[in-house]
């Protein structure tokens, strides 16, 4: 068990919505149980970062300020985008570990206390790079992903879930909270 986790954060594409392939803000549908978990999270005290690479930005297929209204629109605490495409050398592009390092600075975060849910190898990859604890969902392209990459990385997921409401009961299960009036007589 941990202390209480301080944040999660959520990719976007096959995680909290979509599919396994890239959909722009007003063609992007959550799925039906996202907004519940965000709301559960939040009312846990958990904090709830988006955590998205969209490549399609540097190209011009899509406007950053299009996806900062739709992520935002969701409930999200704060976002963090990577814009940049996979050539581009990036310090924030996942798996690269950029974006959560800008997290914690911008919110006073112990990765060590917080949770990343993805469906790519990419996100646990940068979850557990970054300290962090990883959840892989079988939704979008996480089948395929935990497929190819189980038997052959030496980097893993914490847990494996269903899709994200799995995942978000499994961790909250897992997840003590330090009832701060108990722990001044420890």
């Amino acid at each position: 068990m941990n202390e209480a986790y301080q944040a999660v954060f959520l990719d976007r594409d096959g995680t909290i919505g979509g599919s396994d392939k890239i959909e722009y803000p007003g063609d992007f549908k959550l799925f039906y149980f996202a907004e519940e978990v965000i709301h559960t999270l939040k009312f846990n005290d958990i904090l709830v970062f988006s955590f998205t690479n969209q490549p399609g930005i540097s190209r011009g297929d899509a406007c950053e300020e299009d996806f900062y209204r739709e992520l935002k629109s969701f409930g999200f605490d704060d976002i963090y985008l990577c814009p940049h495409h996979h050539t581009d050398s990036c310090d924030c592009r996942k798996p690269a570990i950029g974006m959560l390092k800008k997290a914690a600075s911008d919110h006073n975060l112990e990765l060590s206390r917080c949770v990343v849910f993805g469906d790519r190898w990419t996100d646990i990859l940068a979850a557990k790079s970054a300290g962090c604890t990883a959840i892989l969902v079988q939704t979008g392209s996480g089948k395929a992903s935990w497929n190819q990459n189980h038997t052959t990385s030496i980097v893993q997921p914490d847990y494996v879930a269903a899709n994200l409401k799995e995942g978000m009961e499994w961790l909250l299960k897992h997840t003590i909270t330090v009832c701060p009036a108990k722990s001044e007589h420890l």
